[in-house]
């Protein structure tokens, strides 16, 4: 166990959160996803913010059981999770090293922001394939692997591959 004193502060407890995997994109954490909001600690209490990337993610109860472990193996007696709904998650919370990971794992991020216009408009995304960077790819199926990704194929390696929608 950490000493508890260091670990109280906001950054501490956030590298805390930072070592737990996302679920369903273990290349990178919840706190690169982007889900914690908020985190406030008092002495032996901490309370954490999240919100889901889709309100009906099968993955949050995943997420709020390691963060719950996390805090309380390092200290923390009484952990309260609270869920944010509004404003919204959205992938333009996701870092830029984050984006780079899920390319590294194979899953294309989001090339644009929600205020982009293409966004906006609804125009087709021109969506880089992860593996050989080729533009020319179509999308098989608005779900790919989980809700929040679509199912994209490579017009020239033929390969398939999840776009972590811009939402």
């Amino acid at each position: 166990m950490c000493n508890f004193v260091k670990m109280k502060s906001r950054e501490n407890i956030l590298k805390l959160l930072s070592q737990i995997p996302d679920p369903e994109i273990p290349v990178i954490s919840i706190v690169e996803l982007g889900v914690i909001r908020d985190v406030k600690s008092n002495g032996t209490a901490v309370e954490v913010t999240i919100t889901p990337t889709y309100s009906g993610c099968p993955a949050m109860k995943q997420m709020e059981d390691d963060v719950v472990k996390k805090l309380r193996d390092h200290g923390f007696e009484e952990v309260k999770i609270h869920t944010c709904y509004s404003p919204a998650w959205t992938t333009d919370w996701l870092s830029d090293e984050a984006k780079e990971k899920l390319r590294h794992y194979g899953i294309a991020p989001p090339g644009e922001k929600t205020t982009d216009k293409s966004f906006i408009t609804g125009r087709p995304r021109q969506v880089a394939c992860p593996r050989c960077k080729s533009r020319s790819t179509k999308m098989i199926s608005q779900f790919g692997s989980t809700a929040c990704k679509a199912l994209y194929q490579c017009n020239d390696c033929l390969e398939p591959f999840d776009y972590f929608k811009c939402i």
